[in-house]
């Protein structure tokens, strides 16, 4: 009754719309009209994620790994906790539900980590995600008057733009959370240096790939099952993580795109190894994992074609003219003109140079982080540096965010 009660909540105002303008639209082939009518409703604040968090709660207790929570204030900070209500990460109880009743006293080392996440978070955020921003709408929201290069740039760089703001917000909820003494679970981990698709949803939104994974992969029979029920289960899972993310088919599109990376991965990963010993890539370990990485990286920004886009005419057209003049364009890059408008995309010589800085400033950080806590190792700098990198982010966001017109967080809409 619990789960029912929340994806009955979550069915009525995310999808209510959703399935009933599919329903006028399988009438209107029989020429019938359909006379249920439409809800004008606000979309509660985060409800994906707390209705996720609820019923995480319910699933737990149910099956044994947390002891039900009497006071129902502390049930209700839970599910409510104000740093990652809007957009996760999507807590477990046993995870949080005991910080709840502990004392929490003031802690300078809690505060000021924190502080430090917090201001990496909203660089990420304001200088490179909302700089980003108006670069791809550019392009996504008029992308009938591009073809090839234009689309193809505007598409990576979505990818770029939807991390820093995803994990922007995740850093800034972390590092609140932990200026009060609380201990969130981190939602990222450099996934664009992934080598394969299963490797990068170990990486990206790790919350919500572990919910899915915990609920609903396991519940279906996960791995325990034949190997094409196993494919199947995984479909699922994807097509289920696709709706969730939004009433849309392109969402559901974006989900099943995922699903058949994974199936096709998990059949051909024999046939992968024979051929990539054969020619000998294996020989060049380095080479052949940044071949890995950038693979990786060039599926997921194909998918998100459909992630971004407003509609599916949208992202059909873009797919389907996205290597359009591409060779020719490519010709043409030595012409300032043809380069400030492609690669640039008409934001100006600044604007680009800005965010050229910024990504080399944040995959510097990526690389310092590789096996390390980049925080906990700062203690042993000298103060001098240390302080000097704290002032170098506060004035870098001060002075290089974007802030004429601020971008709101991309999964604030879920």
């Amino acid at each position: 009754m619990s789960l029912i009660a929340n994806i009955g909540v979550l069915a009525v105002f995310k999808y209510y719309n959703f399935i009933n303008e599919n329903i006028t639209w399988l009438l209107k082939g029989f020429s019938l009209q359909n006379s249920i009518p439409y809800l004008n409703i606000l979309l509660p604040i985060g409800l994906s994620f707390h209705t996720f968090q609820a019923m995480s709660y319910t699933i737990e207790v149910y099956r044994g790994n947390q002891k039900a929570e009497r006071h129902f204030g502390i049930y209700s900070l839970y599910v409510m906790f104000y740093p990652q209500l809007v957009a996760g990460p999507i807590e477990r109880p046993q995870n949080v539900i005991h910080q709840f009743h502990e004392k929490h006293y003031f802690d300078y080392k809690n505060v000021t980590n924190g502080l430090k996440l917090m201001a990496w978070g909203m660089f990420k955020k304001v200088v490179i995600a909302d700089r980003l921003a108006a670069m791809v709408g550019q392009v996504y929201d008029h992308p009938q008057g591009y073809t090839g290069l234009p689309l193809v740039m505007a598409t990576c760089l979505f990818s770029i733009q939807i991390f820093c703001d995803f994990s922007g917000y995740s850093d800034i909820a972390l590092g609140s959370a932990q200026v009060m003494g609380f201990e969130l679970m981190k939602n990222f981990d450099r996934p664009y240096f992934s080598k394969t698709i299963s490797e990068f949803w170990r990486r990206w939104h790790i919350s919500l790939s572990t919910w899915f994974r915990d609920y609903l992969y396991i519940s279906l029979g996960g791995n325990r099952v034949s190997k094409w029920r196993r494919e199947f289960n995984l479909f699922v899972v994807f097509l289920v993580s696709g709706i969730w993310h939004g009433a849309s088919w392109n969402f559901v599109i974006w989900g099943a795109i995922h699903g058949f990376y994974l199936i096709f991965a998990n059949q051909t990963k024999e046939l992968r190894n024979v051929l990539v010993g054969t020619i000998g890539l294996n020989r060049w370990d380095s080479f052949y994992k940044i071949i890995q990485v950038i693979c990786v990286f060039g599926l997921t920004s194909f998918a998100w074609i459909f992630f971004r886009a407003k509609d599916f005419d949208t992202a059909s057209y873009i797919v389907s003219h996205l290597f359009t003049d591409l060779p020719q364009q490519l010709s043409q890059l030595n012409h300032e003109v043809f380069f400030a408008k492609n690669i640039m995309l008409n934001k100006g010589e600044l604007n680009f140079i800005i965010v050229i800085l910024a990504l080399i400033m944040m995959e510097s950080v990526h690389w310092a982080q590789r096996g390390t806590q980049l925080r906990e190792s700062l203690q042993s700098k000298p103060t001098w540096f240390r302080w000097m990198l704290y002032y170098g982010i506060i004035f870098a966001t001060l002075f290089m965010g974007m802030y004429e017109a601020p971008a709101q967080f991309i999964y604030f809409q879920f």
